[in-house]
């Protein structure tokens, strides 16, 4: 009997799902759960509602629940993160702190000032969690879906030695898309899709060997194929590549869709399309609301659905049984993308069989789209190095590296979102307690300031010199 720990089991319906899965696979029907959260409020709803489902369906499987991370860790075979420090208060500063300041952000959890903010709450939790792990459960896997994937997965490499994978859907769920794009089954199209995290790109599509990037590229000419997918569209149009993310993600990883209203009205705010300034926040907060007020589990139906199509349950049956699987996953890059960081997480195909987990070797990106995916690294290099030093520079730092803030705000803006920032989410910061952003005033310059008697620059000097021969 395989045992999974699930840290941050009280995402009700992730969670569910994920469970579900691993107990709809042959072979895993006699798992067992320990669901921990901080807190036995919505883990009691899952549980129960799993107790119910394993009685029903006669498995040998058993679920229980802690608050206790190292009761959950003991003894496990797999470990998977879905922890969300600071819940809904945090995220809500991660949103209305920036967009305060100007910076309009729609789902706020990968990059940008949120992104980089839940990666310094979710970071020092996640070096505690391996860390126990080497000590309560070693040579277990751990799956991690915390976000932000790329900063998370990144410090997780940085500091431990425990085998991980970083797990997301956006490859398999762009697949749905530009398989209703170019008219074929998901599964008779041959891909392979590489970058990071929300800015894979798909490098090769393919159908019975013939390249089907002629036809999206038609497609995507056409408004009633770009008016679905403004910001990818746009994106795909001017850098020759389809990727992961859509309007609500990509937008803010980039500088030109958000950075003022106009470019919102283009691209980002046509109401359904998912780029609305708040959209994720304001659809945590009515998941919350209703699991708050209803115990929706006691009126799910108790059979076993298909797998859905997380890869978690997929993951764990190939590492549990030798069944091969083959997946788009988040690993410390290590010469996987030849023009991306060693260093850095990136996200390409990955083998997994009862041997472990296996990156395959992708080579270069194409130039324009690792330049891309670099100016988001930028950030998350300084994001990790922020969470993990305790230095609260870094944050500007990072902040000010950031596509969309650099694109509406001064350095010294940033440098004051960043500190009102800090200040508010103090609680879930231990490792900046006492410390603080360092202010920088803004220098007043009188109309009649005399400029110091110092050297200038010789180049201005002599720009300026031909400017008073010109007069």
């Amino acid at each position: 009997m395989a045992k999974v720990a699930i840290i941050g089991a009280g995402s009700i319906v992730f969670c569910k799902t994920l469970i579900l899965d691993i107990l709809g696979t042959p072979g895993m029907e006699g798992t067992e759960f320990a669901l921990m959260a901080p807190s036995t409020r919505r883990t009691s709803q899952v549980e129960a509602f799993i107790q119910r489902v394993i009685d029903a369906n006669g498995l040998e499987a058993s679920v229980w629940k802690t608050t206790s991370t190292r009761e959950a860790l003991t003894g496990a075979d797999y470990v998977i993160a879905t922890f969300q420090v600071g819940g809904l208060a945090g995220f809500e500063a991660d949103y209305r702190i920036p967009l305060k300041h100007g910076v309009d952000q729609c789902i706020g959890d990968t990059l940008g000032p949120g992104g980089v903010f839940r990666a310094l709450r979710s970071i020092p939790v996640m070096v505690d969690l391996v860390k126990e792990m080497e000590e309560l459960c070693p040579g277990a896997t751990l799956l991690n879906y915390v976000n932000p994937m790329a900063m998370v997965s990144w410090a997780i490499g940085r500091t431990s030695a425990v085998p991980f994978v970083g797990l997301c859907h956006g490859v398999q769920t762009t697949m749905d898309l530009i398989s209703g794009y170019v008219g074929l089954p998901k599964d008779e199209i041959d891909f392979l899709c590489a970058g990071i995290n929300h800015m894979g790109w798909f490098l090769r599509l393919e159908h019975h060997g013939k390249d089907l990037y002629p036809l999206l590229r038609e497609r995507f000419e056409q408004p009633e194929y770009y008016v679905n997918e403004k910001v990818r569209g746009e994106v795909f149009r001017q850098f020759g590549y389809f990727m992961t993310e859509s309007t609500g993600h990509l937008a803010e990883y980039v500088p030109w869709f958000r950075k003022n209203r106009k470019a919102l009205d283009l691209y980002c705010d046509e109401p359904g399309f998912g780029g609305e300034s708040g959209a994720y926040y304001n659809w945590c907060e009515y998941v919350a609301d209703k699991y708050e007020s209803e115990m929706l589990l006691d009126q799910e139906p108790l059979a076993l659905p298909a797998r859905s199509i997380e890869y978690g349950s997929y993951v764990i049956e190939a590492l549990e049984t030798g069944r091969t699987f083959k997946l788009n996953g988040n690993l410390i890059n290590g010469g996987m993308i030849t023009n991306l960081p060693a260093d850095c997480c990136a996200e390409g195909p990955i083998f997994v069989d009862a041997t472990g987990l296996h990156k395959t070797i992708v080579g270069d990106l194409p130039t324009q789209c690792a330049a891309l995916n670099l100016t988001n690294i930028n950030v998350q290099r300084l994001a990790v190095e922020a969470a993990l030093s305790g230095d609260p520079e870094h944050i500007v730092h990072a902040c000010a590296l950031d596509p969309l803030s650099g694109a509406v705000l001064t350095l010294n803006e940033i440098r004051e979102m960043a500190s009102e920032m800090l200040a508010a989410e103090s609680q879930w910061l231990p490792q900046f307690a006492g410390k603080a952003i360092r202010p920088t005033p803004v220098i007043s310059i009188p109309k009649d300031v005399k400029r110091a008697n110092v050297p200038v620059d010789p180049a201005l000097a002599i720009m300026a010199r031909f400017g008073e021969l010109g007069k």
